[in-house]
């Protein structure tokens, strides 16, 4: 390649990657829509109990004072499988990015070959008249070549820019998704984790009562024995211990049934997994609500409908873009030659440069409706993030709600509990006097043990409306553990990270 010939592929190469550089990005630029956000929530005179600011950010669960719960969140990270499951295609999502942005950049290929070439048959050999030999050999070459070839599509509209635009904001979503599920599995480990305790506890209060009704069976064998009470009392007594002892078997089924699936979040084989029982927590802590307005940025689920809106609109750009020409630079520079020895020297060398503009000038209408459905799909997006955003708001007002009302029933039932008791107490000193049937005996115990299983559920659903009120808050969670784009395009954090 001659010295001039090198200015002229070098200021051709120049001129491209001005032209790159100054290029313009079509398309809109994207602006998160407005969401309908309330000043307050409804439930505003709601009192917090025991607030754990100090809490490890992210441990939400900290606030419930249990280290076997702590222990068996931390293990959704290591060995939950959805978990897993997420965190790679999250890692695929980047991988897509580093796709596109290859896009930018020349691609280069070098190659090497020889090729063997001649004219005519096989060597020959003659004899002359005169005693002479001519021997006539074929003219066979052997071409012997290596080159570089490059090509080069520079991004004049914006559509690679567009492209790793919406390919970035579809990964910020990917680990969006992933924080949601990773705080999906958390609360359903808690909730499944209490519902554990609620079934242990139930157990207890049981195995309470077959004691006190084995008692009862006896004070009515004594009466019958004594002559003041009939064989139905102890029928009944009996009857009445049966199914309580019934009841309390059954509960094995249901703690069996959390048991396994708590194994199953954390990873691991039911055969291989068991929780020891342990009395049902009382304390009920609630994680303040904060401004409403901070809810779009504390809810996974919400910041990913938002990524999807920031990918859909680079996705008009994208399509905007073909409504422009295409240059593409292509060159190629190499030696051949018959000699390998002296191949790569310059009078071998041999070089092209070239560029092509292509413009589509008629397709029926398909580019326009690209674009309209490109708009369409980005308004379908708006749509989903405003639903979104007011979902995130009612399930805030249904779990304030609940632990509200809940604490106000608690307040009550603990006080018919403390009733039920004191009457049961009375009414069976009544029939050891023998001022009343052993139905009334009956009746009270009953009316004792129902109201001890409905404080037991008033408390098991306060706690799981605190679990549910942190999960619909975000956990802890907030927009900025999003990954960067700078974060993205140097291969990501690791998805656990955030």
């Amino acid at each position: 390649m001659t010295t001039q010939n090198r200015k002229h592929l070098a200021a051709a190469i120049a001129l491209a990657a001005a032209a790159s550089v100054t290029a313009c990005t079509v398309g809109p630029d994207y602006q998160r829509p407005a969401a309908i956000v309330p000043a307050d929530y409804k439930e505003d005179g709601w009192k917090v109990g025991q607030p754990n600011d100090a809490a490890e950010r992210g441990a939400w669960w900290a606030i419930y004072s249990d280290p076997v719960l702590d222990g068996l969140e931390r293990e959704i990270d290591i060995s939950n499988q959805n978990i897993k499951s997420f965190a790679a295609t999250y890692r695929q999502a980047v991988a897509v990015v580093s796709e596109a942005r290859s896009a930018f950049y020349p691609t280069l290929s070098v190659s090497a070959g020889a090729q063997r070439s001649g004219q005519g048959g096989a060597q020959a050999t003659a004899v002359t008249g005169t005693g002479g030999v001519v021997r006539a050999s074929s003219n066979n070459k052997t071409l012997y070549n290596l080159t570089g070839d490059a090509s080069w599509t520079p991004d004049l509209w914006g559509r690679i820019r567009r492209t790793v635009e919406s390919d970035v904001a579809n990964a910020q979503l990917d680990a969006a998704d992933l924080a949601n599920a990773r705080l999906s599995a958390q609360a359903q480990l808690a909730a499944a984790y209490f519902n554990l305790r609620a079934a242990d506890e139930l157990k207890r209060i049981l195995d309470a009562s077959v004691v006190a009704f084995t008692q009862s069976l006896q004070i009515a064998r004594n009466q019958q024995a004594a002559g003041v009470a009939g064989l139905a009392d102890v029928i009944t007594a009996k009857t009445q211990l049966e199914t309580t002892q019934a009841q309390d078997i059954a509960v094995g089924v249901q703690r069996a049934q959390f048991e396994h699936a708590i194994a199953v979040l954390v990873g691991k084989p039911p055969s291989e997994f068991s929780i020891e029982p342990e009395p049902m927590p009382t304390g009920v802590p609630v994680t303040p609500p904060g401004v409403p307005s901070s809810l779009l940025e504390r809810r996974p689920d919400i910041a990913a409908a938002e990524r999807q809106m920031a990918a859909t609109n680079a996705q008009i750009g994208i399509v905007v873009a073909s409504f422009y020409p295409d240059l593409t630079l292509t060159g190629s520079a190499g030696f051949d030659g018959f000699a390998l020895g002296s191949l790569v020297q310059a009078s071998n060398a041999v070089w092209s440069v070239g560029a092509q503009l292509a413009q589509t000038v008629f397709e029926g209408g398909l580019r326009t409706a690209q674009v309209e459905a490109a708009r369409a799909g980005f308004d379908q997006s708006v749509a989903l993030y405003r639903q979104a955003v007011l979902t995130g708001f009612q399930q805030v007002e249904d779990e304030l709600a609940a632990l509200r009302i809940l604490a106000q029933q608690a307040e009550i039932q603990a006080a018919a509990v403390r009733d039920a008791r004191e009457a049961e107490r009375l009414t069976l000193n009544q029939y050891k006097a023998g001022t009343v049937p052993y139905t009334s005996v009956i009746t009270a115990q009953q009316t004792a043990l129902q109201n001890e299983q409905t404080a037991l559920t008033v408390l098991q659903n306060r706690l799981i409306a605190s679990v549910a009120l942190v999960q619909v808050l975000g956990g802890g969670w907030d927009t900025s553990q999003l990954p960067t784009v700078d974060q993205i395009k140097d291969a990501g954090p690791s998805p656990l990270n955030f």
